[in-house]
């Protein structure tokens, strides 16, 4: 999460402009993925060439509902105690685990602005301390607000505390486990947050506070 602007003398290092290239096409195209996964979803076409040019071509098909357009990946596996919010307490947990890829770490430089070379050119991370790229701290972080949102019920953050203990390689599969550990009162709730690095070690240490709300309608 450093950052440090890119050293232009550094002989090994891809040149500016190719280096953004390859990220605004990966960007670009994960975009435009997600927002065709999208629109095919909720049964629309994405296709200027697909739209109907007469009446009689419109689809009549109904779009599904928002809340069962199902935002997911089959490299993602969820895991809780209880899908029951009305039992929810102490000692309830949470586990969310994906691969960290090379398409993520490209397009959370670009969102986030942070385009510490550790993470974006292979032959400069090299010769860092950790020999290689890694993912940026507040991306893996990210897969714990993940976690969270796959409680029960409506979850809003409050406050997170974290700890970096060890570096994640890109490509490298991480968990993040969330466990309940006090009730605050007012749904309000105390909870020890982890990340599970592909090697079963901890990369991320701490805790959140949160509320968590039933459902909308229940």
């Amino acid at each position: 999460m450093s950052s440090q602007c890119p050293d232009a003398d550094n002989a090994n290092a891809t040149p500016a402009t190719e280096q953004w290239t390859s990220i605004s096409k990966h960007v670009v195209n994960s975009y435009l993925e997600a927002n065709n996964a999208l629109l095919a979803a909720m049964g629309f076409s994405s296709t200027a060439e697909d739209a109907p040019t007469t009446e009689s071509a419109v689809d009549t098909t109904t779009p599904s509902p928002t809340a069962e357009i199902a935002f997911g990946d089959e490299n993602w596996v969820m895991e809780r105690s209880t899908d029951d919010y009305d039992t929810l307490g102490v000692g309830d947990y949470v586990r969310f685990s994906k691969p960290i890829a090379d398409t993520d770490v490209s397009a959370f430089a670009r969102v986030s602005g942070d385009t510490n070379r550790l993470h974006l050119e292979s032959d400069f991370a090299e010769d860092t301390q950790f020999g290689g790229q890694i993912a940026h701290g507040t991306l893996v972080a990210g897969t714990i607000s993940a976690a969270l949102a796959r409680l029960p019920g409506v979850t809003v953050y409050l406050s997170q505390d974290l700890e970096f203990t060890g570096p994640v390689r890109i490509g490298e599969t991480v968990t993040a486990e969330c466990e309940i550990v006090e009730e605050l009162g007012g749904d309000r709730y105390r909870l020890h947050t982890t990340v599970i690095g592909g090697d079963d070690e901890t990369v991320i240490d701490g805790e959140a506070v949160v509320i968590i709300n039933e459902l909308p309608g229940k």
